[in-house]
């Protein structure tokens, strides 16, 4: 095919699938290249800060370890962006941004085609915010939500259910051979942070004269949440004036898991019910677990244990739960017809 000068092919465009997520942000690129962020965005707060930061802005990881010198910002509240502050909106560009920087190859393209992923029920709210969000770094965008993307780069993409459980939302996805409708697919919003926000809870409770805050708390459950039956007791080194001491927090740990399980089960088995009754057993069958919250411990086996009451069932976990959104996400920009794009 020829092209007209200084036209590039779609062949030649870099395209890149992008998770946005509530506690973490990933991309994935055409060339190979795949990244993570965490949701993260801060600004100096004055010059002494710009001097002891040595940059004008700080993302993920870093912004969080200079937390005290940045109007630190964490832009994606229940994966949709937050409205009604120009500095969030300008936040997730700036993430979005920094996120194709980091797959990008010097003489590459200087803008992309993406597909973004999104929680199942946002995308009224999150398309036009995402335009205008990557306008100045994409020439092309497709929303899409996150379960589909997931179930897009596994191959799920008849008579399965993706259930995708992030910091902000868990989003379900009954993928049937097409693209999924608003009522395949149900959004939740007690996730990864809700379990937090329990877990903070029952510490302050039970150890009140312990000095603990919210980066903490996340850091426990990343390393140690499980649901069930215990493999150890659980104990982390929290400060009690000022020094460091040993705390059992297994119950509490157990409890703050276990408290987003009666929204899943409930939204599974409504969609499961609702869905033809002819392919229900091999949907029941066919259960995908993705997002963060896929590697609490236990969580598949006590699902597909709540589903054999119904019938056979098979849970399992995605291979990679921090980058399958975003490489379904790259799978199906690279699929993807020319009329479903649409121009920023």
């Amino acid at each position: 095919m020829t092209k007209k000068s200084g036209e590039k092919t779609v062949e030649e465009r870099m395209i890149v699938g992008i998770d946005l997520g509530t506690s973490r942000s990933a991309i994935s690129a055409s060339n190979g290249k795949k990244k993570w962020v965490d949701s993260y965005v801060g600004w100096p707060k004055d010059f002494i800060a710009r001097k002891v930061v040595g940059k004008p802005i700080l993302f993920g990881r870093e912004a969080l370890e200079h937390r005290l010198s940045l109007d630190l910002y964490r832009p994606l509240k229940n994966g949709v962006i937050k409205e009604g502050t120009a500095r969030d909106e300008e936040a997730v560009k700036e993430l979005i941004h920094h996120l194709i920087t980091l797959v990008q190859t010097k003489g590459e393209a200087e803008k992309v085609r993406a597909v973004v992923g999104v929680p199942a029920e946002s995308f009224k709210v999150n398309k036009v915010a995402i335009k205008k969000a990557v306008a100045d770094f994409a020439e092309s965008l497709l929303v899409v939500s996150e379960p589909f993307a997931v179930a897009y780069g596994v191959n799920a993409l008849d008579n399965a259910m993706v259930i995708d459980i992030g910091a902000g939302t868990v989003d379900f996805c009954i993928m049937h051979g097409t693209v999924p409708s608003e009522d395949d697919q149900r959004t939740v919003l007690t996730a990864g942070d809700y379990i937090d926000q329990q877990l903070f809870n029952f510490l302050e409770e039970r150890y009140p004269h312990s000095d603990f805050n919210m980066n903490m708390i996340r850091r426990f459950k990343e390393e140690f949440s499980f649901i069930g039956e215990p493999e150890r007791a659980i104990k982390v080194d929290i400060p009690v004036d000022g020094r460091p001491t040993k705390h059992d927090i297994t119950e509490e740990m157990r409890r703050a898991c276990e408290s987003i399980l009666p929204a899943i089960v409930e939204s599974t088995l409504e969609l499961i019910a609702k869905f033809d009754p002819e392919y229900q057993d091999i949907i029941r069958q066919n259960i995908i677990l993705a997002g963060g919250g896929s590697q609490i411990r236990g969580l598949d086996e006590y699902l597909e244990g709540v589903l054999k009451e119904y019938g056979p069932a098979k849970v399992q976990v995605v291979d990679d739960p921090l980058y399958s959104g975003c490489d379904g996400a790259l799978a199906l920009a690279q699929d993807m017809p020319e009329d479903y794009w649409t121009e920023v």
